[in-house]
């Protein structure tokens, strides 16, 4: 740490960080059926273990963000990684499913404070002409925790115990802390004051969108709970946007949303973020329940995806500065969509896994050539990088849970786990959807810009006011 710049020790500690969160946000998918028989859990009950970090995670960033911006992004960043940690070992200890989703609850809290203060730090650190590079290589290492999180579950769950993906975050937590505390330097966004009334509904919102996408597969999307749910989310994200418009101090300004890259840039993250996460939990699934591999042989096999991401990510931050962000976020997206297509062409319970090495390369190609581009086409939108880390998140989070409910709801509504056929017949569709996802979040980037030109608000400091401007073409 000591030979590294200033620069190069906030992004390792910032990429590390958010590494030890997105891994543990699917790292336990593979352990759910070790888990169910260890503590007895039933099917529903083992869900809530994935929905209590998820719900809490969501619904907190943007207040998260708030947070960083009044009292030091540095501070909640730190006080994130010990609710985290403490939270990991209660994980580890839990004696009863119970236990379980409560401890991953607080997980899900302690992770809200770490996502968008890491990414807003290591903006803040680097100059809008090296900005992209960093978050590339930022990029690089957290897309391979939220892809690579089948096999490091795997691993853990088939050499020791499904506790381990759980202790495995003590240590990490521990050394990071005062790591973090000696070589992240504070920041801080625009003085302001809190928003209270912002906090509350958007808080509230994000409960009821996630809540609804959750158990929509589950109690049925018509059921009251569900249906319930996602009504009472819309109107509160209606009335937040309302609140915000009329407050003096908003936290999050609608007006940024009227810059074309900022608005486009999100589109594109929420339904990159939808097609991943679908990919992630079916991909797994096709592996072990329609070709037969092991928890350990399908992260393995998963590798032609997962991999590419570490390799190809960095290197596409550094061609942010060149091409701007909307060849690499469309192009890349489109060659995402055309690796899922593949795959649901030749999906089949009697196929060779050979025949799946090439299309998991092309989609992992095209993800890590747009991941990068679409953070920093959010990030240089706007002057206020934590207001813009923080709403780049939340909609990461939101994608997420949006694109694991529909792939799961027309994955049930043609096929099961019956048998390999009945997943297949399932999966076959999913795949089709994750394309359409993927190249509908091309479509949207093509708001982003053509050119990248360091614009006034991507050199400026982030404690500028927050005010929207007119930043690319």
């Amino acid at each position: 740490m000591r030979r590294m710049s200033p620069e190069g020790r906030v992004l390792a500690l910032t990429s590390v960080s958010a590494l030890m969160i997105l891994l543990d946000a699917l790292v336990v998918t593979t352990a759910l059926s070790t888990i169910r028989t260890d503590l007895g859990a039933s099917v529903e009950t083992l869900e809530w273990t994935v929905a209590a970090f998820a719900l809490p995670f969501a619904a907190l960033l943007m207040t998260a963000s708030a947070l960083g911006e009044r009292y030091g992004r540095r501070r909640m960043l730190v006080a994130g990684l010990a609710v985290f940690t403490l939270a990991s070992a209660a994980c580890a200890l839990a004696p009863s499913v119970g236990a379980l989703i409560a401890a991953r609850a607080v997980q899900g809290a302690g992770s809200a404070l770490v996502m968008p203060h890491a990414m807003a730090l290591l903006a803040a650190a680097y100059p809008a002409a090296r900005r992209a590079r960093a978050l590339g290589v930022f990029s690089g290492v957290t897309g391979l925790a939220t892809l690579g999180g089948p096999l490091v579950g795997g691993a853990v769950v088939q050499g020791l115990a499904w506790q381990w993906i759980f202790w495995l975050n003590v240590p990490l937590g521990l050394a990071l802390i005062p790591l973090v505390r000696a070589g992240v330097p504070e920041s801080r966004g625009a003085a302001r004051r809190m928003d209270p009334g912002g906090v509350v509904l958007v808080t509230l919102a994000a409960v009821g969108l996630v809540w609804g996408l959750v158990r929509g597969n589950t109690a049925g999307w018509d059921s009251p709970e569900v249906a319930g749910a996602l009504v009472a989310g819309a109107v509160l994200l209606a009335a937040f946007a309302a609140w915000e418009r009329r407050a003096a101090e908003p936290m999050l300004p609608m007006g940024f949303f009227r810059v074309r890259a900022f608005a486009a840039g999100n589109a594109a993250g929420f339904l990159l973020y939808a097609a991943i996460f679908g990919a992630a939990f079916f991909l797994a699934q096709f592996l072990q329940n329609g070709l037969g591999y092991g928890p350990l042989g399908t992260g393995l096999r998963l590798a032609p995806w997962t991999v590419t991401l570490f390799l190809v990510a960095p290197l596409a931050g550094r061609l942010v500065a060149r091409v701007g962000e909307r060849p690499l976020i469309t192009g890349g997206l489109l060659l995402e969509a055309a690796g899922f297509a593949w795959i649901a062409v030749v999906a089949s319970p009697d196929m060779a896994y050979a025949e799946m090495v090439a299309p998991l390369m092309l989609a992992g190609v095209g993800v890590s050539l747009a991941m990068p581009a679409a953070q920093n086409a959010v990030i240089g939108a706007v002057p206020a990088i934590g207001v813009a880390s923080g709403t780049f998140n939340t909609l990461r989070q939101f994608g997420g849970a949006f694109g694991i409910a529909v792939t799961a709801a027309v994955f049930a509504a043609s096929g099961g786990y019956g048998s390999p056929d009945d997943f297949a017949a399932g999966f076959v569709p999913a795949t089709w959807v994750m394309a359409a996802l993927a190249a509908t979040a091309a479509l949207a980037g093509l708001g982003t810009s053509g050119r990248r030109v360091p614009s006034p608000a991507a050199a400026r400091t982030d404690t500028a006011p927050a005010q929207p401007t007119a930043l690319r073409s």
